[in-house]
């Protein structure tokens, strides 16, 4: 019988004590499998992320078009600027659009007392967005896939 007097002989070899636990080879075939997850994930992720931002760069300048011709009907002329849309009281454009920038793309507006013209660029070409956007008064919002602003002359986005 065992008495907590007695000392108990420790010295066995280290095969014969069952560890539980993970072997390094275990723990290294997980770390693999996990990095080739992530190596097949990330760049839909990212795919997906430059999707989103052109779908809202494409919203905002429905937005800026939309107030643009609401400024134009209280006003005897376009907008000069974006500040001009988001200053009015009560505003025609959000306070972030307004900025000039939002979700990595740059806005802008020109115009004259009788056309307006607004472009939106990624700030960081094929990091934010790979196409640039444009629209007119016509309403159209028009893309080129260069590295460039779009224009009058390039393709209709089709809905």
């Amino acid at each position: 019988m065992f008495r907590f007097s007695e000392k108990m002989d420790l010295d066995l070899p280290f095969s014969d004590v069952s560890l539980g636990g993970f072997t390094l080879v275990e723990i290294m075939i997980v770390v693999a499998i996990i990095a080739l997850l992530a190596a097949l994930a990330i760049p839909n992720l990212l795919r997906a992320k430059l999707g989103a931002n052109e779908s809202a760069a494409q919203a905002s300048l429905r937005t800026l078009s939309t107030g643009a011709q609401s400024y134009r009907a209280v006003n005897p002329v376009y907008p000069a600027g974006l500040n001009n849309l988001a200053s009015d009281s009560p505003p025609y454009i959000d306070a972030v659009l307004g900025t000039g920038t939002k979700q990595g793309y740059s806005f802008s507006i020109t115009s004259t007392s009788n056309t307006y013209a607004a472009t939106a660029r990624p700030q960081t070409y094929n990091t934010s967005g790979t196409r640039s956007f444009f629209v007119d008064e016509s309403g159209v919002i028009r893309y080129t896939n260069a590295d460039a602003s779009a224009t009058t002359n390039d393709l209709p986005i089709t809905p």
